[in-house]
């Protein structure tokens, strides 16, 4: 996609969305990290309604290890790969009080050291917690950046590399929930309503279903 195209390309997904927010529901960083742990292979609502009750107990690194293990299932027993998820969450708190003071550190080498981040959740963290520029390309990222043309890739690694070269740096910082959210209401895998697109015109895609 040319230049002056993905100029168009966020420029209309600002006007429809100025402020757009992710779908996890978190009250700091922390429980940011482990909503986005927990995320993995899960909806964010079913994610929500886990961590409704938990969040409201847990709110640091300390307050986890002090839940302790079993009471951690019986919260997230209803999300998928609940137990290999409650080894990273214990394992993940137990090194952030370590080595870091109980805090989450802001830059992604040190993120992907913990268990169960690797280098998608760390950008969903530098970028929402922290206002870090970054894109962390999900599933829904990835389908709309190659299915329209934006930043075509055989990898999430090469979606994430090319969509950090062509997207205009005033737009980078909501660029990463502009996609996903674009991926997970409109640009649906199965059936895209391409009739409500307002990148329609601007879309590659040659199977539109205006």
């Amino acid at each position: 996609m040319k230049p002056d195209k993905i100029e168009q390309f966020f420029a209309r997904l600002k006007k429809q969305n100025p402020e757009p927010k992710g779908e996890l529901e978190y009250t700091n960083p922390y429980t940011l990290l482990v909503a986005v742990v927990l995320s993995a292979q899960a909806t964010d609502t079913g994610v929500n309604r886990a961590t409704k009750g938990l969040f409201k107990i847990v709110k640091t690194p300390e307050d986890m290890l002090k839940l302790g293990e079993a009471s951690l299932i019986e919260h997230i027993k209803t999300i998928g790969l609940y137990k290999n998820k409650e080894k990273f969450v214990m394992a993940l708190s137990r090194l952030l009080i370590e080595h870091h003071g109980g805090k989450v550190p802001k830059n992604r080498e040190d993120l992907v050291k913990l268990p169960g981040v690797g280098r998608k959740t760390a950008n969903v963290v530098l970028n929402i917690a922290f206002g870090e520029p970054t894109i962390a390309v999900d599933t829904h990222i990835f389908r709309v950046s190659n299915r329209t043309g934006l930043a075509p890739g055989k990898t999430p690694e090469q979606v994430e590399e090319k969509l950090e070269k062509v997207v205009p740096d005033k737009y980078k910082h909501h660029a990463h929930h502009w996609l996903i959210l674009h991926g997970r209401y409109v640009c649906k895998a199965r059936r895209p309503e391409c009739a409500r697109c307002v990148v329609y015109d601007l879309c590659a895609y040659p199977d539109k279903t205006a």
